[in-house]
């Protein structure tokens, strides 16, 4: 054997050592790209960890397999006036460690997902008043009426009052936090598993909660997550039966995984948008050779580097096909109207031209913020776009890192310590409001959380005020009216580059039933393992 080879065998060993435990057919080994680093439910808005912590947690709503939102801590609600949603909690359902769940809960959840360190301030506007009418009754008192409120608040997953307060974790941990918080490190949800253990990069055990108030469809007694960044040892591991599922599967790989006689690879179109954004609010790069002023507030400067990026070669070398190239920040299945856009066409010698319009005939210098195990192919992808600005004179410094260490710089909570980066999305809301007020809104009001994932600064207020009329409209047609009037002017703009719609490709073993869900959350309380 090789010394290469052995290498990578005893690389592989060491992993697999961390997840192997005595097991039944009722314990699912999962293995993911990237790390479960915080317990916290609001240090970070981004889907893996929502699916891990949907397990522990819960929100007053959920969604089921094809999305559609489904009662879950509140029974039920309505509407008794345009401007207040009342929700019928749950009677009966304890924490974790035994806690009854009441309407204190859901106010003290409500404060603390608003709070300046959360991660989640989107899923509840600071201007609404969260009343108790009784131990089980909450109303929500908007300022004006607001139908799609709830739409996002499967993944606010809901605290337990009293103990936050009993282990000083009123506050959210900020994803940029150094040193872990109690809530980072311990769980206590409502949710169908209890996680026994948790080594942050290490492994994370889940075990079935005997004391569940719901019924779960799945046969699963122990989840056991072991992160596996490599992609070679994640794909090993499913061939060999160490592991039986693991997310995403290298799209190179793919073949081999389904003609394996053990395994195969579940694959459907996913709902996330990659795009590419830049810092449009300093007056100077933080990293750049320019000085003294910023190119990306020049509309030119952001109209070249979306036309110097070849997509459709993104997505027959990078992607392999397993891509839809987007013309909008949103996916086709979201937006009824989308297919009256069209993605501009690729044009390097026009992109250098408008360089030199504007200033930079030997285009300049600046470092591209990248994550290398959030998304299918992510560090590949920003490779060539690294590439394809070379052959207009930008040159690239690629700083490509965990999603960790990515998040904790780029977020608010960070400072927004960006200049050029590339991001995924998938609308919570399943709604382009989320991602007209998210993404695109301004964030120079500190008090709102308008434009909270708004990574590069992006500004109009043109368009934030179309975003308004967009949320409290209830006609149909007068609503896509006005969402494509906010996307032609972020176009104008040239406010983002989107790239593409990723495909899903999850490796599952032929033992494990699991369905798959479009927004890309792995819900194993719905799965089942056989011998």
């Amino acid at each position: 054997m090789s010394v290469g080879r052995s290498l990578f065998a005893a690389t592989l060993a060491s992993m697999l050592a961390l997840a192997v435990s005595p097991a039944s057919s009722q314990t699912l080994r999962y293995a993911n790209q990237g790390d479960l680093k915080s317990l916290d439910p609001y240090s970070l808005n981004e889907s893996t960890t929502h699916a891990h912590l949907g397990h522990v947690y819960q929100g007053l709503t959920a969604r089921d397999k094809d999305l559609k939102i489904i009662p879950a801590l509140a029974e039920s609600w309505e509407t008794p006036e345009p401007t207040r949603w009342r929700f019928h909690l749950r009677k009966g359902v304890k924490f974790h460690n035994g806690d009854p769940f009441t309407a204190d809960d859901v106010l003290f959840s409500a404060d603390r997902v608003r709070n300046k360190n959360s991660n989640m301030q989107t899923r509840l506007a600071p201007n609404v008043k969260v009343v108790k009418v009784d131990d089980y009754t909450v109303d929500f008192v908007l300022p004006s009426p607001n139908p799609i409120l709830n739409s996002s608040w499967d993944v606010w997953y809901i605290m337990d009052k009293k103990w936050a307060e009993e282990n000083k974790a009123v506050e959210p941990t900020p994803v940029s936090a150094t040193s872990p918080s109690y809530a980072s490190l311990h769980e206590n949800g409502t949710g169908p598993f209890i996680i026994e253990s948790h080594q942050p990069g290490v492994k994370t055990v889940f075990k079935a909660n005997p004391n569940y108030w719901g019924k779960m469809e799945g046969n699963l007694k122990e989840i056991i997550f072991t992160p596996i960044s490599s992609d070679a040892t994640r794909v090993a591991a499913l061939l060999s039966g160490e592991v039986d599922v693991i997310e995403p599967v290298p799209i190179q790989d793919i073949s081999r995984v389904d003609a394996s006689p053990n395994a195969q690879v579940l694959k459907a179109p996913e709902l996330r948008t990659i795009f590419i954004g830049f810092d449009q609010t300093r007056d100077e790069l933080l990293y750049s050779n320019i000085k003294g002023k910023n190119p990306f507030k020049d509309v030119k400067v952001r109209e070249a580097f979306y036309k110097a990026i070849d997509i459709e070669l993104i997505k027959t070398r990078v992607m392999r096909g397993l891509s839809t190239p987007s013309a909008l920040m949103i996916a086709p299945e979201l937006f009824v109207l989308s297919k009256e856009f069209t993605r501009p066409k690729f044009d390097p010698d026009g992109a250098k031209k408008l360089l030199a319009e504007a200033g930079y005939p030997e285009g300049f210098e600046v470092t591209m913020d990248c994550p290398n195990d959030r998304y299918v192919n992510d560090a590949a992808i920003c490779q060539a776009v690294v590439g394809m600005l070379a052959r207009i004179g930008v040159k690239i410094n690629l700083l490509a890192q965990p999603k960790a260490q990515y998040f904790a710089k780029v977020l608010k909570q960070g400072g927004y310590q960006t200049s050029f980066y590339m991001l995924g999305w998938t609308p919570s809301t399943m709604d382009s409001h989320n991602v007209l007020y998210d993404i695109m809104g301004c964030r120079d009001d500190a008090k709102s959380s308008r434009g909270e994932a708004n990574l590069g600064g992006y500004c109009n207020k043109e368009f934030d005020a179309i975003t308004d009329k967009v949320l409290v409209e209830t006609e149909t047609t007068k609503r896509n009216q006005l969402i494509k009037q906010a996307y032609e002017i972020s176009i104008k703009d040239w406010a983002y580059i989107p790239l593409h719609q990723q495909a899903l490709a999850w490796g599952v073993s032929k033992k494990v039933n699991l369905p798959q869900r479009a927004d890309n959350l792995v819900m194993f309380h719905w799965a089942t393992k056989k011998e």
